[in-house]
């Protein structure tokens, strides 16, 4: 099942179920890939579901640092439980060692060998890893390598 008709599925109970979080958060995230299906002008493919999703996260998260900043607990609350049900339909984030792997194969296969290749081998890193690890790591991990060699 693709995500997108996960994100419908789980919409449809969360209705029935009277979830009232689950409900917003769902329609929010469901009108956000619909808008970019329009600017695409085409249906998404999941890595473009996913990508939206993850753009979701990381405007919770820092509404999250905004409200705790601003002393609103409350709201800081609320973001985080919403941020948590969206991490739930990202996939299993990779550990530090995976990554490390998969940015060296990634530099070999582009056979990068200065910090100047940097672009060709995040070129062909981040399609594999959106959603399973923060592209600042990926890109510090793949500096550091780059700069090694």
């Amino acid at each position: 099942m693709d995500l997108k008709t996960r994100l419908g599925e789980d919409f449809k109970q969360a209705l029935r179920s009277g979830d009232k979080l689950r409900v917003s958060v769902i329609r929010l995230l469901m009108a956000l890939i619909k808008n970019r299906e329009v600017e695409k002008r085409g249906p998404l493919t999941d890595a473009e579901v996913l990508q939206a999703i993850v753009a979701s996260c990381k405007q919770r998260q820092d509404a999250i640092a905004q409200y705790r900043q601003g002393k609103r607990q409350d709201l800081a609350d609320k973001e985080s439980a919403e941020l948590e049900l969206l991490q739930s339909y990202l996939p299993k984030p990779l550990t530090p060692e995976e990554l490390r792997a998969m940015v060296l194969e990634a530099i070999g296969e582009v056979q990068a060998t200065s910090v100047k290749e940097m672009g060709k081998v995040m070129g062909v890193l981040m399609p594999r890893v959106t959603g399973r690890a923060d592209g600042k790591m990926v890109n510090t991990l793949v500096r550091e390598a780059l700069s090694k060699s």
